[in-house]
């Protein structure tokens, strides 16, 4: 500091701090050589404290207000420094200014999911995150426990520690509080009030307040949430056999209505797979002991009771048909018989089937051979 500012600090007997931040708790006021005049003027606003420091320890504190620097409103200064009733030189002193506003939305959430036990789903990791609000309470302690002799102290020194605090002690809340996890999203209110009960103890050892702890939300990881999301689709479908006869008969309208699917054939074949499809399906769904969620319970359950359980029936092959420039089908050997009453199908009829390279006239193909043999010959004289 050069001559001039030294002069110019001697002259100066106003002490006031004008706070143009917002995240600022703690402001040394600069003076040369910590010199304070006797008479000089201390403005403290509303929402400020001013806090006088004697080598390091805290002796008085002043509230909003205007004061005037003498022995009679400086008693802790005046008996530590031994001072004479009438005292009037300049002293030495450390003054701070605290902010006592609420510094609101300090953010806090979970680095990593938290694993948790819970009632229904046993161990589960869930994440949380949300928002709190605080506040210097006791000035003497936070001064002794953060402060000490910085200069300028902001909300970014402390608020790591107290997000720690808020999720280390925020989850053990919520498990003590022994809600389901599905329940917790209904009890943020609730959950939220336990939490702050449950910290602000450790708020309070380093002298400050928690005025406001919020949740904002509480998630399970992504593939639980996937889980969930099935749960849940099952649940909305209900009765399933009830279910699987409105995909049979959706299945059976549409193929009605797509002309290249066989036409009328078409959907009279469809409407016969449908309702075999619809039969064996309830079937299914109405054996005991079976296991929507697991479909070898039903094996399993007639295994257990030593009962034989046939092979699977073997896949029966469709054939299409090419008739009049169309692809007709698929239809199965019974079907072809019919056509073949009908005269739809002839022995020069072009057909394909599955593993077939090109379409093939209908009597050069083995398994259909039977079909031609057993046509009776024309009746004669017709």
């Amino acid at each position: 500091m050069g001559l001039f500012d030294k002069i110019r600090n001697e002259f100066i007997d106003i002490i006031e701090w004008v706070d143009n931040s917002t995240d600022t708790i703690v402001w040394k006021f600069p003076r040369y050589q910590n010199e304070i005049k006797m008479g000089a003027q201390l403005t403290v606003r509303e929402g400020q404290a001013a806090v006088f420091l004697n080598e390091g320890v805290v002796a008085d504190v002043f509230q909003p207000g205007r004061y005037e620097l003498t022995t009679q409103n400086m008693p802790i200064m005046t008996t530590i420094s031994g001072w004479k009733y009438g005292f009037n030189s300049p002293f030495k002193a450390d003054v701070y200014f605290i902010n006592l506003r609420q510094f609101v939305n300090q953010r806090w959430g979970t680095k990593n999911p938290i694993m948790l036990r819970d009632p229904e789903f046993g161990p589960i990791r869930l994440r949380a995150f949300g928002n709190f609000s605080f506040q210097v309470k006791d000035i003497t302690v936070f001064m002794k426990q953060l402060v000490a002799t910085t200069p300028v102290f902001t909300v970014d020194d402390i608020t790591e520690q107290l997000r720690n605090i808020a999720v280390s002690r925020g989850m053990d809340a919520i498990a003590e509080s022994k809600i389901p996890a599905l329940d917790l999203a209904s009890n943020y209110d609730e959950v939220s009030v336990l939490i702050q009960q449950k910290i602000s103890g450790d708020f309070e050892e380093i002298g400050l307040s928690l005025t406001k702890f919020l949740i904002e939300n509480i998630s399970f990881p992504e593939e639980v949430e996937k889980a969930l999301d099935k749960r849940s689709s099952m649940g909305v479908v209900g009765n399933l056999g009830a279910y699987a006869q409105f995909q049979a008969a959706n299945s059976m309208e549409k193929a009605a209505e797509n002309p290249s699917s066989g036409g009328i054939v078409g959907a009279g074949f469809g409407a016969g797979l449908g309702a075999g499809m619809v039969g064996h399906m309830g079937n299914v769904f109405q054996q005991n002991n079976f296991d929507g969620n697991n479909p070898t319970a039903a094996a399993g359950a007639g295994a257990a009771t030593g009962a034989v359980v046939p092979p699977p029936i073997p896949k029966a092959i469709a054939y299409y048909l090419a008739i009049k420039g169309k692809q007709e089908g698929p239809f199965g050997q019974e079907q072809l018989r019919g056509l073949l009453g009908e005269g739809t199908l002839t022995a020069s009829t072009l057909v394909w089937k599955e593993g077939l390279d090109n379409w093939t006239e209908a009597d050069k193909i083995v398994e259909l051979k039977d079909l031609f043999s057993q046509t009776p010959p024309p009746i004669p004289g017709v």
